[in-house]
């Protein structure tokens, strides 16, 4: 199955704005952009993150992996492991408490061939912090050198970690698990602006993550409360990050890598028509439909994203509605044509004070 090309008034679209990117290296990693897809479970599989690079995306990372599947060759493990051939910049990031497990299983992920390897420790999910992997491993400092040194040791490409400032408001440690990463030959860092404890509530602590710049020895990624283009053109005016990482902004603003790069006073109202979204959904469809064989994965992959993607435009609560009640993959691209099509240019208008995925995404 091909996959289709962008209309002429798209692709032109997508071209202008491409042109504001801001190439950068991370450690020894290049990236087109300096503005990066967090990893987001259940969400980022190859069909969407091919889209995000479709559309802007400096990089990407998978989904959260356990390194105890890959050991146990879990089936439906292996193939979180899958990377498209297309995909140009991409890394794996494993999770697990075990540096001997964790080194096995990155040895194993390596063969996939992704550009680096990430070490999960921001999750802050109680069945993964309960073992002691996520936001967890922040907690015994000591034990950290030895587990990234084991895991660096067992392979050839770039390590990087993600973490959190800290566990809670009495154990902020990031410049430490930062200067310990440093010594043991970790690339580079993202942080997420909340400690385990806020979960995702409340507010990323930016004035720490810029503290941070200024004594790490390391390259930092920010990431935290980017959810509009405004918000993420405001930040790399002014962010002493190398990088910033993007996680839920992109599920209802599949455009936001693009629309971040213009000045901050032309972010406010969309570049994008509702006719430009149906053509990324016609192209999601294609991804989707060229990964996975098994039609009730295919519809369930698209129809959330759609869903997502509605977040914000008039009449999307019906839409939302009548989406979830479609029983086949034709039914759903029918609806959302009939939906984006009729879109015209009416702006998004989104309540970002509600609660969004407040689960685990970013």
């Amino acid at each position: 199955m091909q996959t289709r090309e962008f209309s002429p008034n798209l692709k032109s679209k997508i071209d202008e704005l491409s042109l504001l990117k801001k190439s950068i290296s991370l450690g020894t990693v290049g990236f087109e952009s300096n503005l990066l897809l967090a990893p987001m479970a259940g969400i980022c599989t190859p069909p969407f993150r091919l889209l995000m690079e479709d559309l802007g995306a400096g990089g990407t990372v998978s989904e959260l992996i356990s390194c105890h599947g890959i050991n146990y060759d879990n089936k439906k493990t292996h193939k979180m492991l899958a990377i498209d051939s297309r995909e140009k910049n991409i890394g794996i990031q494993l999770f697990g408490e075990d540096a001997d497990a964790f080194a096995k299983a990155a040895k194993v992920a390596e063969l996939r061939n992704p550009k680096f390897i990430d070490i999960n420790m921001g999750c802050p999910v109680r069945k993964v912090v309960t073992k002691g992997g996520g936001s967890a491993m922040m907690r015994d400092l000591k034990a950290l050198g030895p587990f990234f040194n084991k895991v660096k040791s067992a392979i050839k490409i770039p390590l990087s970690i993600k973490i959190r400032t800290g566990w809670d408001d009495d154990d902020v440690n990031a410049d430490k698990v930062i200067e310990i990463a440093n010594n043991e030959g970790v690339e580079w860092v993202a942080v997420h602006g909340r400690t385990r404890a806020q979960q995702y509530t409340g507010l990323a602590n930016w004035d720490y993550i810029e503290g941070l710049n200024t004594e790490s020895k390391l390259p930092l990624i920010g990431n935290g409360d980017l959810h509009q283009p405004h918000q993420v053109s405001k930040r790399l005016a002014q962010t002493n990050c190398e990088a910033l990482m993007i996680a839920r902004g992109c599920l209802r603003n599949p455009f936001i890598f693009l629309e971040s790069l213009m000045p901050e006073s032309e972010t406010h109202h969309s570049y994008f028509s509702g006719a430009d979204y149906w053509e990324v959904v016609e192209r999601l469809y294609d991804y989707i439909n060229q990964t996975y064989d098994e039609e009730r994965i295919r519809l369930v992959q698209l129809r959330k994203l759609v869903v997502w993607f509605a977040a914000g435009f008039p009449k999307c609560a019906k839409f939302r509605g009548e989406m979830f009640k479609v029983k086949t993959l034709e039914e759903t691209m029918r609806v959302a044509q009939d939906f984006y099509l009729a879109i015209g240019n009416s702006s998004k208008r989104i309540n970002f004070d509600e609660t969004f995925m407040s689960s685990g995404h970013g």
